[in-house]
């Protein structure tokens, strides 16, 4: 899948049991999945790979894509100072 190629995968993790797996959410077919010694040890792994940060967008931007996004978020704390 193009999209895939030129952003990158989009991987969404779970836990079944003690094996996490992950899987493109994008419909490439990319994934996989690893065998823990417990099932919690998978499902908070699982949990802390699928972790979203989208409150944080835009204070943490990455410095060429989001970049435009920084600089509007500081000159709006600038105003409000």
């Amino acid at each position: 899948m193009m999209r895939c190629r030129i952003l990158g995968h989009d991987y969404r993790f779970r836990a079944d049991e003690r094996t996490m797996r992950w899987s493109c959410v994008r419909g490439c077919g990319a994934g996989g999945a690893k065998t823990y010694p417990t099932a919690a040890d998978a499902r908070r792994y699982a949990a802390a790979f699928d972790h979203r940060d989208r409150e944080d967008l835009g204070t943490r931007a990455p410095l060429i894509g989001l970049f435009p996004l920084r600089i509007l978020r500081a000159m709006r704390r600038r105003k409000s100072a």
